[in-house]
C-alpha cells in the first residue's frame, strides 16, 4: 500500500447520507411489493432500538439478510441497481461528498466504517470513491448465491475497532501509522472508535453524541442544510 498522509474513516448513516441505508432498502422492497408491509413497522422498531442503544445486532441481521436468502441473487443485484438510483442517489449531499474528497486530495487513506451489511452499502461506498469499505460481512454458500446470514465480526460499536485494526494490520499499519487520524459519526453508538482516533468528529450528531462530544471537547460539525 502506498505512503499516506492521515487516515480518515467515515460512519454512513446519517453521517455521509441523511438517512439510514438499511431502512430505506427495507421501505424500498415493500414499496415494490417483494415483502410485506408487516416488515415496515418491524425496521422502525429495529430503528429506535438502534437509536437508544438496546438493538441485538445478531436479531436484526437474521431478520435483514433473509431477503437476500429468498430473492435470487440476478433479481437482488438489479433491484440495487433501482434502490441505489431512487433511494441513494437522491439524498447525496454536496457537502458530503466534499467533506470526504477534502481528505481524499489531502492524500489521506479514507474508509467508511459501518454496520450496515456490504450488499447494500458497496455501491454507496463507490460514490464518494473511498478507498476502502468496512462492512458487516454477508455470507454467500458454495455456488454464490447469499445464504441470508452475516460472518466475521459485524462491524459495530466496539466490532468496527476490531475490523479496522484487522484493515491496517493487513496492510502492514495502525493507528499509530499516521500522524492524524479522523473518525466522522453521527452516533453515540461510535464512541468506542471516536474515541480511539486524535481527531474525533461529531457529526450531525444524536443527542447523546453531542452532549458527550461537548463534554470532550470534540469537534462537532453538521453537513445536512435540515439538521
Amino acid at each position: 500500500m502506498k505512503k499516506f498522509n492521515n487516515l480518515a474513516l467515515f460512519d454512513l448513516d446519517n453521517t455521509l447520507i441523511p438517512s439510514d441505508s438499511d431502512h430505506l432498502w427495507t421501505e424500498f422492497l415493500v414499496e415494490n411489493k417483494i415483502i410485506s408491509k408487516l416488515n415496515t413497522e418491524i425496521s422502525d422498531r429495529f430503528f429506535a432500538e438502534y437509536s437508544n442503544g438496546t438493538l441485538n445486532l445478531q436479531e436484526f441481521l437474521d431478520y435483514q439478510l433473509q431477503p437476500l436468502k429468498e430473492i435470487g441473487k440476478k433479481r437482488l443485484l438489479g433491484l440495487r441497481s433501482i434502490f441505489i438510483e431512487k433511494k441513494i442517489l437522491p439524498v447525496i449531499n454536496t457537502e458530503a461528498i466534499e467533506l470526504v474528497s477534502s481528505h481524499l486530495q489531502s492524500g489521506d487513506l479514507c474508509a467508511i466504517v459501518t454496520a450496515t451489511n456490504e450488499f447494500i452499502t458497496e455501491p454507496i461506498a463507490k460514490l464518494f470513491n473511498v478507498h476502502k469499505l468496512i462492512a458487516t460481512l454477508v455470507e454467500k454458500n458454495e455456488y454464490g448465491a447469499y445464504t441470508g446470514k452475516s460472518y466475521g465480526v459485524p462491524s459495530f460499536r466496539e466490532g468496527k475497532i476490531t475490523r479496522v485494526n484487522e484493515w491496517l494490520k493487513g496492510n502492514g499499519l495502525s493507528l499509530n501509522s499516521f500522524k492524524k487520524s479522523f473518525f466522522y459519526s453521527d452516533s453515540f453508538n461510535d464512541i468506542p472508535l471516536l474515541k480511539v482516533v486524535n481527531n474525533p468528529v461529531a457529526t450531525n450528531p444524536d443527542k447523546m453524541l453531542k452532549e458527550y462530544a461537548v463534554r470532550n471537547n470534540w469537534r462537532v460539525i453538521n453537513i445536512f442544510n435540515d439538521v
